[in-house]
């Protein structure tokens, strides 16, 4: 045994040691992990190009990255915070509720994806952001559109459909054309009458 006591050091050290004023100056986010997951995929769509240049930096500069990249780092962080700020001015409550079903179903996507729709509906009008899972076929239904999550807790009701911005709601179609083309056409008489009725109700609303 050894003959020494074995002594602990709890105290937190601090390096007040300021960063070069090259290194862009921007606060943390202030998120847990549920809110951030939430958000990620809209961080990603706008923050592409200050992400590729973060990894790129990293790559260069292996081993030493964490220290000559952290000007990088500071842009990827103030894009995300961005984001964040921008989807709580105007998609709170939407927001909200995914997140914190994220929280009370251990991260499970799939198990929130009603609250997810919503806020892939007003994230997209409001900020112009879409959500897109890269590498999934392109032959089948993308998984975050599917109405049937195998593993969810409980089913989607049949009169809850997914949001799908313009773009991908043409690629579906494209897709739905290729595997079964009577549905797709029936989809296109569907979005015909769709139009036929709105404008039908706007000429009622015009005259009165």
């Amino acid at each position: 045994m050894a003959s020494r006591k074995p002594v602990f050091n709890q105290q937190v050290l601090y390096d007040t040691t300021p960063l070069p004023d090259s290194i862009p100056k921007v606060k943390e986010l202030g998120t847990t992990s549920a809110p951030l997951m939430s958000a990620a995929y809209f961080i990603g769509a706008r923050c592409k190009d200050y992400n590729d240049d973060f990894m790129q930096c990293k790559t260069q500069n292996p081993g030493k990255g964490e220290f000559e990249c952290l000007k990088e780092g500071r842009r990827v962080t103030r894009c995300a915070r961005s984001v964040i700020n921008d989807i709580n001015t105007h998609c709170l409550d939407q927001f909200r509720a995914h997140w914190e079903c994220l929280d009370n179903n251990n991260h499970q996507l799939w198990q929130c994806r009603q609250k997810e729709w919503s806020l892939n509906k007003c994230v997209f009008e409001k900020l112009g952001l879409e959500k897109t899972v890269p590498g999934q076929p392109k032959d089948e239904v993308p998984v975050q559109f599917r109405r049937n999550q195998t593993f969810a807790h409980a089913g989607i009701p049949i009169t809850q459909f997914p949001y799908l911005t313009p773009n991908q709601r043409a690629e579906q179609v494209e897709n739905l054309r290729l595997r079964n083309p009577k549905k797709a056409d029936r989809i296109d008489q569907w979005d015909e009458e769709r139009r036929q009725k709105k404008a039908a109700e706007a000429a009622v609303e015009a005259k009165a």
